[in-house]
């Protein structure tokens, strides 16, 4: 199995707050990240691809193309944005690395299984929040 791996950056801000819970209890159980104005991350986003190599092109997928795919469905909608006010995509939910990969995840492999060229897949994304915070997502 062959794993086409593509990095990007960029930087967000969100608050960690659960609008049923009272102060006191967001305070105990997101700490400082449920402070009122949120707080901002220098994200790492790592996308990995999976399935054949094309004998006419000797790629998997052309990196190009994947950076694409990422910035139109991910990167351009929440580099320099709040996530909890200006993300579509992520109203209504507390955006914790959990929500945020599991909603970055499904928009890309929507926009990945659409390029089935070569039987292509979306293999994992990693986000790191921080350099010694991060969480993977497989496929199943």
């Amino acid at each position: 199995m062959l794993i086409l791996k593509h990095n990007f950056s960029f930087c967000a801000s969100h608050r960690l707050f659960n609008p049923t819970f009272s102060d006191d209890k967001n305070k105990e159980i997101y700490g400082k990240c449920a402070g009122k104005n949120g707080h901002g991350h220098n994200y790492k986003l790592e996308v990995a691809i999976t399935g054949q190599v094309d004998p006419e092109t000797s790629m998997l997928f052309n990196l190009q193309d994947l950076s694409d795919i990422v910035y139109e469905n991910i990167i351009n909608d929440v580099d320099h944005k709040h996530l909890n006010f200006d993300v579509l995509w992520l109203e209504g939910k507390i955006p914790t690395i959990e929500i945020f990969i599991e909603e970055i995840w499904k928009r890309l492999d929507k926009s990945i299984v659409s390029k089935q060229k070569n039987k292509l897949e979306l293999y994992s994304v990693t986000l790191w929040e921080t350099e010694t915070n991060f969480a993977t997502r497989l496929r199943n």
